[in-house]
């Protein structure tokens, strides 16, 4: 498990490049699914046949990075952002774009007032050009970029860029290769551009048109130095998620994940999320309406190079997923 999530989270791939993570993806899970499909929008969809209920479970594959904008004379690169960046977090952080140009984010504080915040405007990335004719021998206009973080692990905790949604993913994988018996009809979508407002999984959910669908995310924790008082801790096992900015979860997927955890003695923590939002948020508004449920993994330094998770979060999850399929919904 901890190989394959090594694996998937060092594939660099923004919001709207997720070619390579899906190709790394199907090979995982081809022999263990009865089809595999791409959408338009770029969504990875296997199916796994069964006679009950349609079941759509989904996990986010982009990740946040950078555009290029403009190049200067300097051979500087401007840039906006793909999905949540924080100026902050980006400052000085390493960005490898798909042709393997590698970049340094730097700040230009020349209107920048002393005690101010960065923006992201006021950021540029260096690829080592002296002039803009030498930068475009390397980027171009539109080029997308993504952080590099390496993965480690110390103890029971992981640490890498892309964890969001790169645990989720390997939830999924681990999931549909554990599951021993089940009678609904499963579907496990690897959603792109989710970073970008949930966009593959609203296409996805008009192509599936579950009958119950199941997010799997990361969710921020309330166990570090901060303002946020969250009742979510790493080591704390699967967060089910009650709310979040993007829908409230239905009371019987809800009850269905925590009757399950309890019966399967499979650690579980309750989830609200004040600022944020997942596949579910698109997927139960599809359609007239799809009960939604989501499976979150706690995650400290979310949208960071180094984000970190509890390896035994990640295990409960699995366990929960797995359970949910074999007993049913």
């Amino acid at each position: 498990m901890l190989k394959l999530l090594e694996k998937l989270t060092q594939i660099p791939a923004p919001s709207g490049s997720e070619e390579r993570i899906h190709n790394a993806i199907r090979e995982e899970i081809a022999p263990f699914v009865d089809e595999i499909s791409v959408d338009a929008l770029g969504n990875l969809i296997a199916h796994k046949k069964g006679n009950g209920a349609r079941v759509m479970f989904a996990a986010h594959t982009d990740e946040i990075g950078l555009i290029v904008t403009f190049i200067t004379d300097k051979g500087l690169l401007k840039v906006s952002n793909l999905g949540g960046v924080s100026a902050i977090n980006a400052l000085y952080q390493r960005v490898c774009f798909a042709n393997g140009t590698e970049g340094v984010v730097s700040l230009d504080n020349t209107n920048l007032e002393d005690g101010k915040t960065p923006r992201l405007s006021d950021l540029y990335v260096d690829i080592g050009a002296s002039t803009q004719e030498e930068a475009e021998k390397k980027v171009c206009i539109g080029d997308t970029a993504a952080f590099s973080g390496k993965f480690s692990t110390q103890g029971n905790m992981a640490v890498s860029k892309a964890l969001d949604d790169r645990a989720g993913c390997v939830v999924l994988i681990e999931t549909i290769k554990q599951i021993k018996s089940h009678t609904n009809d499963l579907y496990f979508v690897f959603t792109a551009s989710e970073e970008l407002g949930l966009r593959g999984a609203k296409a996805a959910a008009f192509t599936v048109n579950p009958d119950y669908a199941v997010a799997i995310d990361v969710t921020r924790t309330g166990d570090v130095p901060g303002k946020l008082e969250m009742a979510v801790r790493l080591g704390g096992g699967a967060a089910i998620k009650i709310k979040d900015s993007s829908f409230m979860a239905h009371p019987y997927i809800k009850q269905r994940m925590t009757e399950i955890c309890e019966e399967k003695g499979i650690p579980h923590q309750f989830e609200v999320l004040e600022q944020g939002g997942t596949d579910s948020g698109a997927i139960h508004l599809s359609g007239g309406g799809v009960p939604s449920g989501c499976i979150s993994i706690p995650t400290r330094y979310i949208h960071s190079p180094a984000e970190m998770i509890d390896i035994r979060d990640l295990e409960a999850a699995i366990r929960l997923a797995v359970s949910l399929i074999e007993k049913g919904l």
